[in-house]
């Protein structure tokens, strides 16, 4: 049998419910993967509560994993059964057995571990749309991150102190914040009060060309009251609640700004896309430029467990389902 976490309404945490059921079959153009170790994210919450729509109800939540191919459909040319693979950003990851388009899924190096890869390839590929694509950041540039000791944020520290960037990240707890300095953050501020003021001071007054804001409603006038003009608000979560109602004529008034809302399913939507920056993910986990951190583990029928540490902002790092 299967073990999946389903979903039959949304709601909160208690709506996340463990089934044993078939193992499924692959079809043309897809593989059977058995998961060594799942991914959670905060997107996960976001599908779970309603604020994200499933295609249909029940359903499984999960966007990311890592395992063996178990079983190949027709057609499929480039996967063989034991091939290790892991994948971002396919939903039905709360599973012990999920069948996937082979497309989707990515070979896994050797020296790369079934949990690291569930631990960092949607936070990874995030990271790399972040930071290369959606604005490239640079040598000797202020950035303002969010959530800089989350599975995204510490992997945000580590990248940009890489390609030379200053890092000024936000953060609730010192705790914290010890936890993001270790990881490449040159400066962190504790708690969100008078955020402008603060990243004024630290940067003589010339603010920041980007913020990369997680947060959402919460901070969404703070963030963009931290940009230096023409600078880029690059709001990609939702943690506070979605940003609604925000007036064209505000980004001029803090300075001619851009605001962008990326999602990486657009980025890797080809395979080429895909792999491409999967190769680059890889090559700097394997350089030890990147350290993925799991700060918690979970069985996966517990995930309704690790949902609540999520939002409850009690976890530091990635979160990983095992079966």
């Amino acid at each position: 049998m299967n073990t999946v976490i389903r979903i039959h309404e949304y709601g909160g945490p208690e709506v996340l419910t463990a089934e044993d059921m078939p193992v499924p079959t692959p079809a043309k153009g897809e593989v059977l993967i058995r998961q060594e170790a799942m991914g959670v994210n905060f997107i996960d919450t976001y599908y779970r509560s309603g604020l994200y729509k499933f295609p249909s109800l029940p359903a499984i939540p999960g966007m990311e994993g890592a395992g063996v191919v178990e079983a190949v459909g027709p057609e499929v040319t480039d996967l063989s059964v034991g091939a290790r693979v892991a994948y971002p950003l396919a939903l039905g990851g709360y599973a012990h057995y999920r069948v996937i388009a082979a497309d989707r899924v990515v070979p896994l190096p050797d020296a790369i571990t079934s949990r690291t890869a569930a631990a960092i390839m949607l936070r990874g590929l995030s990271v790399h749309m972040l930071l290369r694509q959606v604005h490239e950041v640079r040598k000797g540039e202020n950035i303002l991150v969010y959530a800089a000791a989350g599975g995204v944020g510490l992997l945000m520290c580590q990248w940009a102190r890489h390609l030379g960037a200053r890092v000024i990240g936000v953060v609730s707890t010192e705790e914290k914040a010890e936890l993001a300095r270790a990881n490449g953050a040159a400066d962190v501020l504790v708690g969100t009060h008078d955020i402008p003021a603060r990243v004024r001071a630290l940067t003589d007054g010339a603010m920041v060309p980007v913020v990369y804001d997680s947060i959402g409603r919460a901070t969404f006038e703070d963030s963009l009251n931290c940009l230096a003009p023409r600078g880029l608000m690059v709001s990609y979560g939702n943690a506070s609640g979605a940003v609604t109602g925000v007036s064209v004529g505000t980004l001029a008034s803090h300075g001619s700004l851009y605001l962008t809302r990326p999602s990486l399913g657009t980025y890797i939507a080809g395979r080429e896309s895909l792999t491409a920056g999967a190769a680059e993910l890889f090559s700097l986990l394997e350089k030890g430029v990147l350290v993925p951190r799991i700060g918690q583990e979970f069985a996966l029928r517990d995930a309704a467990q690790a949902h609540i540490a999520l939002e409850l902002r009690a976890t530091t790092g990635s979160t990983i389902l095992l079966p």
